[in-house]
Order: structure tokens, then sequence, then C-alpha cells
């Protein structure tokens, strides 16, 4: 048994030196455990169904299936850990696509080792990570609705927007706004339907955009 505080994760990556090093990086961390690595998407899908990780860090660009397919085929088969994408591409389809799949966030390969560290534990934290070059890239590819307003929310709604987009976690904003993280999740849920908007990571996205 791992550390209650360690977090577990599988590496998937269809370039074995690319995996080698990213297990080099992690392996010096005493939190982050890597426990399993796979070349391509249908490796990932069995890893995942038998090692359940925490963490699945997910290259884009691999043979036969993609990672954006990988993506929605975890969902598919009811994965509920977190699932970061870790790729070369800033296409904004690919963004889209893995945002709407249900990704936790969007990296890519060029960024510093020690930000890479640092945006796991964020996202295992419950916070949106997104490279910061691709917000314009999300923000043109998760366009709310026409006639989605903020006037339609209420200030706490809007309060709660903001911090979302701020990357943080329902804990988090209902600490900081000294209400229950159930309270947190009805304001979500409510801001989500006035805007048109199907997950926090659209909604975070729309405030980037709309609320400066």
């Amino acid at each position: 048994m791992s550390n209650p505080e360690t977090y577990t994760l599988l590496l998937v990556d269809d370039h074995p030196m690319m995996r080698r090093g990213l297990r080099q990086l992690l392996d010096l961390e005493d939190d982050l455990l890597v426990i399993g690595e796979a070349g391509n998407g249908l490796e990932a899908l069995q890893q995942v169904a038998q090692l359940q990780p925490q963490l699945v860090l997910l290259d884009n660009n691999m043979p036969e299936m993609n990672g954006v397919e990988t993506l929605k085929r975890l969902r598919e088969q009811g994965y509920k850990g977190k699932v970061l994408m870790f790729t070369v591409s800033d296409d904004e389809a690919d963004v889209r696509d893995a945002m709407r799949f249900g990704a936790d966030g969007y990296l890519l390969k060029d960024m510093e080792p020690e930000k890479l560290i640092a945006q796991l534990r964020e996202a295992m934290q419950g916070s949106l990570v997104i490279s910061p070059t691709l917000t314009r890239v999300l923000a043109q590819a998760l366009r709310a609705p026409a006639g989605a307003s903020q006037l339609d929310l209420t200030d706490r709604e809007r309060q709660v927007l903001k911090m979302i987009a701020g990357g943080s976690s329902n804990k988090m904003i209902g600490n900081k706004l000294g209400i229950t993280e159930g309270t947190v999740k009805v304001h979500v849920k409510n801001l989500l339907h006035k805007l048109g908007l199907r997950s926090r990571v659209e909604a975070a996205v729309w405030a980037m955009e709309h609320m400066r």
C-alpha cells in the first residue's frame, strides 16, 4: 500500500524515451508514484482497468488510437480519476475535444519539468490545469452559446465562477467563501445551466474570455 498522500500515475506515450524521462523525473518526488506505463491507447485502457491509477498523463499523437479517443473511451468505461493531456499539439480541435470528453487539464510538452510537477499536484487537488499559451485557444474553442451573459448570474455565482477560472476546486472555493462544498456544487450547477455550458472547464474558459 502506498502512503495515502501519494498520488498514483499511469504514463501513456508511444515514445519509450519520453516515458522513461517522465518516470525518472517523477521518481524524484515522494508524493508522485508511477505504477504503470502504456505505449498506446488500447494498452492504456487495459492498464487503467487493472491498476486504477489516480491520474493518467496522456499523450495525444499516438498511432491506432489517439489520446482524445483514449480519453473518451476511459470516461465511457467509467474511469473517474484525473486525466491530463500532455502533448505537443495545440490544435484547437484537439483542445476542444479533450475538454469536452472530460480532460482535467491540457499541458504542452515544452513546459519546464518543475512546472509539470506543480501542475500534476494542482490537478490532484481538483484544480483545472492548462498551459498558459492555450488560454486563447480554449476561449475560441469553447465559446458559450449566443446570449449567455453573466448578468443572469447572482453575485455569489459570479464569485464562484471567477474562482473556478482561477483554478480553484469546490473545496477551496467553499473554504474561501465560508460555505460548504455541497453549496458550491449547487452554485456551479446553477451557473452552468444559466450560461448553457456543460462543464466547469467550459465555465473557466468562458470566464477568462468574458470576466476581465
